[in-house]
This record gives structure tokens, sequence and C-alpha cells, in this order.
């Protein structure tokens, strides 16, 4: 069986944050994607997001949703082939409304940065030195 990882994740205005994942790289697929969600390529076809707005992930679920921007319950953690890969996809999450929690930390074998996105969910940058 072929794993994959989709995350749904609750977004205020669905055309805003598909013009902000958009400009971070990211593609959607219109085949999984409507009025009421958009599916999100993020790596290959491993790793996807189902953006969804709040009031249609309201109605998959029995608590009430999360404020991203008032309380975490997750770090989204995605790894990068090169400190310059981390830097520019963190230059475009603040040049797209993004914003950056904390400076970035270089331990020499690794380096990371994060960036919160416009609805408030956090993402985390990292890259490895291969001999780490």
């Amino acid at each position: 069986m072929k794993k994959h990882i989709i995350l749904n994740l609750p977004v205020k205005d669905l055309s805003k944050s598909k013009a902000f994942f958009s400009a971070l790289g990211f593609t959607f697929s219109d085949r999984f994607s409507g009025d009421n969600a958009a599916f999100m390529n993020i790596a290959g076809d491993t790793i996807q997001a189902m953006l969804t707005t709040e009031t249609f992930f309201a109605s998959l679920i029995d608590k009430p949703v999360a404020q991203a921007k008032e309380a975490n319950e997750l770090v989204i953690c995605l790894s990068c082939d090169s400190k310059e890969e981390v830097d520019t996809i963190i230059a475009k999450a603040v040049a797209a409304g993004g914003r950056t929690p904390h400076p970035p930390e270089d331990h020499g074998f690794m380096y990371d940065q994060g960036f919160e996105d416009i609805d408030g969910h956090l993402w985390n940058l990292v890259w490895t030195a291969p001999e780490a």
C-alpha cells in the first residue's frame, strides 16, 4: 500500500489561502477542489493538504474549530534540500502576508526557520546536512 500524508487545514478565506500558498510555489489540483476546499500539493504525490473553509471543516468534526492565531495544536515541518531553499520559501511566505515567529536557527549541521501562514498555522522548514 502506498502511503500519503494529507493534512486538513481550516482556512478563513479559501481564495486568499490559495493565493498565499501559490506564492510559495505550491500547486493545486482542480480534480479534488471546489467551492469549500482546495487540494494542495506540497511534495509530489506523497504530501498534500486539503485547505477547507472553516464552515466545511466544522461539518467534518464534532468539536469546535481551533483558531490557529490564538492557539496551536501542531507545527507542520517540511524538509528542504538546502539552507537557501529554507530562506527562499520563508521570504516568499513573508512577501505573501505570512510572518516569522522566530529568527532562523543555524546549528551548523541543521538550519531551520518557521513561518505562520495567513490563518495562523505554523510551518517549520529545516535543512539537515547529509552527513549529520
